[in-house]
């Protein structure tokens, strides 16, 4: 077979499943290898074979015969064996392998999926302390754990508990995503977020998905289609929400609504948010949310800056301040609010803030390996006269 040239189609079905969802064969070996004992029967190979035969079965050389590499592929990539192009497998294989996936499902109960949002949990923890850099390929790894195991399970109290926890790890994971620069992943992500939390039945998931998806057309610029979807979330959550989201909510519309041009409704979103602010910001239902008077205000003055306010800076000092000392304060929040502050400083002609901001934001981003934040802070154009480098 003639080697593919650039440009061209997938050789084989396989090898377009893998391109289309942007793995590459290295991470496939390493799925094979981490899965392949919990396969009974699987032929073994070294990793340097792996390597040449799933190069050959992606050229069409030869085909996936073996059930348990089709079992494996079928796992990683969530596609049938006719999407993967593989020969139809045999009835009683087939059959059986159900039954195994049945029984597993079956074995699930509440300890178990106590223990999926506990992992849940500590990734969250650890993103917030460290970013997006140490914790995306463990909530690959979880929310396909999940994904198995929820396919196959009949009970519905626990599908609907474990469609909740999944609808958490996935919008926790779109997140993470999005701060690595992966705009396609974070959105389906998302999308997969909000059918899931509609089989959890929970209205409050399912706007917190949604307005949480529209921050990704804000950073593609489309503002105008992210303010339908919040307007969709804040009606979704409607009455049938704790305050602590509508107040997430409002803040996130107001963000919205800057981005789109409109003041005086942004304002008025930021003083809705203010009104429905907790005095307790912590709510054991929603532990993906993060919200308290200093996010507050680092949020509403990021919106005053995409209107152009020249009360950004002291919002988002003040916001600095108190944030800056808190015990429940995200890192990437963090790395944002100086993002903000450059820009904002550069807006009003300072160029020693401008830049001393930029290096606090660019030193932070490089830690938590945040590509979101460097791609913003690429496009900071200082004050005429001052230096155009950043270090």
């Amino acid at each position: 077979m003639a080697r593919r040239k650039r440009g061209e189609p997938p050789l084989t079905r396989l090898q377009g499943a893998r391109e289309e969802l942007r793995r590459t064969q290295e991470q496939v070996v390493r799925y094979i290898l981490k899965r392949r004992n919990e396969v009974p029967g699987l032929p073994q190979a070294t990793e340097q074979a792996l390597f040449i035969m799933i190069s050959r079965w992606e050229n069409g050389h030869v085909e996936v015969t073996e059930p348990g590499y089709q079992r494996l592929f079928r796992e990683f990539y969530g596609r049938t064996n006719e999407e993967l192009g593989f020969p139809s497998e045999l009835l009683s294989h087939g059959v059986e392998e159900l039954r195994d996936r049945l029984v597993v499902a079956r074995s699930i109960d509440t300890a178990t999926l106590d223990m999926f949002q506990r992992q849940v949990n500590d990734l969250r923890n650890s993103d917030q302390r460290f970013g997006a850099v140490v914790v995306l390929e463990q909530l690959n790894g979880l929310v396909r754990q999940m994904e198995s195991v929820r396919a196959f399970s009949v009970r519905t109290q626990h599908r609907e508990r474990l469609a909740a926890v999944l609808t958490d790890a996935r919008t926790l994971a779109g997140w993470t995503a999005l701060d690595r620069g992966s705009q396609l992943q974070a959105w389906q992500y998302h999308e997969d977020a909000k059918v899931s939390a509609r089989e959890a039945d929970s209205p409050y998931l399912l706007a917190h998905a949604a307005a949480q998806q529209a921050v990704i057309l804000l950073d593609i610029g489309e503002p105008a289609a992210a303010v339908e979807l919040l307007e969709y979330a804040r009606y979704v959550a409607e009455n049938r929400a704790p305050s602590l989201l509508r107040t997430w909510l409002a803040a996130a519309h107001g963000e919205g609504l800057a981005a789109a041009g409109f003041h005086h409704e942004s304002v008025r979103a930021f003083d809705d948010a203010e009104k429905l602010l907790s005095s307790d910001p912590v709510d054991p239902e929603m532990p993906f949310l993060l919200l308290n008077d200093g996010h507050l205000a680092r949020w509403r003055g990021s919106a005053l800056l995409r209107l152009g306010n020249q009360d950004a800076i002291n919002q988002l000092e003040s916001a600095a301040r108190e944030l800056e000392n808190s015990p429940r304060s995200a890192v990437r929040g963090e790395a944002g609010m100086y993002v903000d502050l450059a820009f904002a400083y550069a807006a009003a002609g300072d160029s020693r803030g401008a830049q001393e901001y930029a290096r606090k934001a660019k030193q932070l981003a490089s830690r938590i390996g945040s590509d979101r934040q460097r791609q913003r802070l690429a496009s900071l154009e200082l004050p005429v006269g001052s230096a155009s480098h950043i270090a």
